[in-house]
């Protein structure tokens, strides 16, 4: 059936583009590319947020070399301990990353974001002691980024056909077809259902608006910001979690992940209170006494005149925020 509104799910030849390269044949999964267009705009949203508030232009690449790598293995680690049966079972391919259902798999779906989050602050809090930022100023200037790739993410289980809520009469209901190995028995062909993944792209971006809106208003520093992007995606998840249809595990009759979600509201709400008692003040600087990085003199240039190169310097935000702290350092160690 369809209805005024009901969004159509691609065709599956969307799901993977084979592109033929000097003879070589390369599939990009469409899936993998959405995910990697959200952590560059990730990068690219938190880099001008932490150059802003006095940081190195560039900086947050340092960290990003960490953060993402160990963001992915922690995504795909949690999907494989809380979908134990999907992997575990007599004859089942665990290991062989050339046969499928090996837990390596990663191209093949399963990635979770409360394991993308442990193991990217595990990236972080590295990167962080490397480059001498505060893991907390780092963190506040990501929120609003995090939440801009999870919903870019999204569009990429929209092209797997994965991931979908409950059936819905309502007019903007998700067509998936019915052979898809997540359709619930009983239920006529054609029937719609909700469309989570658009749910959680709109809550999301909406949650990146709303951070950015309190930080006008308000000190949302310490921590503070990224408190508030756990209590929106908690909230948010612990909906759509709770009508998609997807086999998943339960703990007490409730959806783990669900679970998870209101850890993530409890410990943002306790992110903040705590914060707000231990630092009531503004934040002096965005990195750790005595690492902090000097921007260079531009009196150094002797030409008396501008060079194009230097022209292109002008719009870049890279000034320390007013009320930060002097550097007191003459810069990063090399090995940084």
């Amino acid at each position: 059936m369809s209805a005024p509104f009901s969004i159509p799910s691609p065709d599956e030849a969307w799901q993977i583009l084979e592109i033929n390269l000097f003879g070589w044949q390369i599939n990009l999964h469409m899936y993998a590319l959405c995910i990697l267009l959200g952590i560059i705009l990730a990068v690219v949203i938190t880099s001008r947020r932490l150059t802003r508030r006095g940081a190195e232009p560039g900086v947050v690449l340092d960290i990003a070399l960490w953060a993402v790598p160990l963001g992915i293995i922690g995504a795909r680690l949690y999907h494989v301990l809380t979908h134990p049966a999907d992997y575990f079972y007599e004859g089942a391919n665990i290991w062989n990353p050339f046969q499928p259902g090996a837990i390596w798999n990663i191209w093949e779906g399963g990635n979770a974001i409360f394991g993308s989050l442990i193991g990217g602050a595990v990236g972080v809090l590295i990167g962080c002691r490397l480059t001498g930022l505060r893991f907390w100023s780092f963190a506040d200037a990501l929120a609003p980024g995090l939440l801009v790739a999870q919903a870019i993410g999204r569009i990429g289980n929209w092209f797997n056909h994965e991931l979908f809520g409950a059936p819905t009469d309502l007019p903007w209901g998700l067509e998936i077809p019915s052979d898809n190995a997540a359709w619930p028995q009983g239920l006529a062909e054609g029937t719609l259902f909700h469309p989570t993944f658009l749910y959680e792209l709109i809550w999301n971006l909406a949650g990146a608006a709303v951070i950015i809106l309190l930080e006008r208003r308000m000190s949302l520093r310490w921590g503070k910001a990224f408190g508030v992007y756990l209590i929106w995606y908690g909230l948010g998840r612990s909906f759509f979690e709770s009508i998609r249809v997807d086999p998943s595990e339960m703990f007490l009759g409730i959806r783990v992940n669900v679970w998870a979600a209101w850890a993530a509201v409890v410990i943002g709400i306790v992110l903040i209170l705590v914060q707000r008692h231990r630092h009531p003040g503004l934040e002096p600087s965005v990195y750790v006494p005595g690492r902090e990085w000097v921007r260079p003199d531009p009196e150094v240039d002797s030409d008396d005149t501008e060079s194009d190169s230097d022209s292109l310097d002008d719009g870049v935000e890279g000034e320390p925020a007013e009320g930060a702290t002097a550097a007191t350092s003459p810069g990063r160690p090399v090995s940084e």
